[in-house]
């Protein structure tokens, strides 16, 4: 993983001793200490199996000692490509990116590229920023979570044959490879769940109304509710932010309806920690007084007393499905554009008053 690089001025100070630092191994220098050939050098780095075992080891041993590190940049321009791959999420700081940054970076750096990583923070003019700079490094395609920004941006980079690959968020519109979950289904479940625990009076905190992934979650929420004959009371619907401080004002709003609900999912992992500590403050016991749901199953949500019954991601398969695509995307630029969608999980913890099991999305279509 490589951040993006701050463009600065150098100045020189020294003349042979800084030269000299700065000069790289060359292949050639390799192939005179390893008494072979250049090309012999160069098939014997690139794991050809026509080098005998003998010779690839002297090679590996002279560029060892050497501190030998291969050229991107010639490897680039021989193969006609970037090995850079951009990528934009939201908020680096959140787990569950974290989680599928892990999976992108596992297949790229098995093809021989790594990525420039930005936060657009959610904003459309920070993400348009990125996107330029990338684009004057030469990045051979992206992976972005998209803002609530106009197409405008995405296209040009269509336009210009740079692909892209979307996660957990769509572009409507927008020709490229898409990765993302059931997250109707997987609202659905949960709030199913729910109802069978004998709850009826279920609030929701839900995200951002722009975003199609908090579309798609607060339908699952209305589909359960309508299949059971409850009635959707819009008092306890509360919109988000996806931030920690939408969480904690969406449940201290719901805390003070006249007729409190008996439990309340809640749309994403940081508004869960803001829900959690608004009834922290109010002394509120989970389960008894109020059961919790959550979407996305974090680290920290075992730690949690009692452990939290949520949703799970995928996280480390969206960012290996991504990378998966726009490696297959560059490869043949003419592919069919695929949308992968990945199954979420239910895991069902103590904050629900359930005993423990995990139960698939799909399971509960029936």
């Amino acid at each position: 993983m490589t951040a993006v690089p701050n463009r600065r001025v150098i100045r020189r100070t020294s003349v042979r001793g800084e030269r000299a630092a700065l000069a790289r191994v060359t292949v050639r220098q390799v192939a005179l200490r390893a008494g072979v050939s250049t090309a012999t050098v160069s098939r014997a780095l690139a794991g050809s199996t026509y080098v005998a075992d003998d010779l690839r080891e002297r090679v590996l041993n002279a560029a060892r000692a050497l501190d030998y590190r291969p050229n991107r940049a010639a490897r680039s321009l021989r193969s006609r490509r970037s090995l850079t791959v951009g990528v934009l999420v939201p908020d680096v700081q959140n787990p569950f990116f974290t989680g599928i940054l892990r999976g992108l970076e596992a297949v790229l750096e098995g093809d021989g590229f790594t990525f420039l990583l930005g936060n657009s923070d959610g904003r459309p003019e920070r993400e348009r920023l990125y996107i330029d700079t990338m684009r004057d490094e030469g990045v051979a395609g992206f992976i972005i979570v998209p803002t609530d920004g106009d197409l405008e941006s995405y296209c040009l980079l269509h336009l210009g044959d740079v692909p892209i690959v979307t996660i957990d968020r769509t572009a409507p519109g927008l020709k490229a490879d898409q990765v993302t979950v059931t997250n109707q289904e997987g609202v659905r479940g949960a709030v199913h769940h729910l109802i069978t625990l004998g709850h009826r009076r279920i609030g929701f905190i839900g995200g951002p109304p722009h975003v199609d992934v908090a579309r798609e979650r607060i339908a699952g929420y209305e589909q359960a509710l309508r299949e059971h004959y409850v009635v959707v009371d819009p008092a306890l619907v509360q919109p988000g932010d996806f931030q920690q401080t939408g969480g904690y004002r969406g449940m201290q709003a719901l805390l003070e309806t006249a007729d409190r609900p008996t439990a309340v999912f809640v749309a994403n992992n940081l508004m869960t920690l803001g829900a959690l500590q608004a009834l922290h403050e109010r002394d509120v016991r989970i389960p008894q007084q109020l059961a919790l749901i959550g979407f996305d199953d974090m680290p920290w949500a075992t730690s949690l007393q009692p452990p939290l019954t949520a949703v799970a991601q995928p996280t480390r398969e969206i960012g290996v499905a991504a990378a998966q695509l726009l490696v297959a995307r560059l490869r043949d630029p003419d592919r069919p554009f695929r949308r992968v969608v990945l199954e979420t999980q239910l895991i069902v913890r103590g904050s629900c008053g359930a005993r423990q099991v995990a139960v698939r999305s799909q399971l509960l279509q029936e």
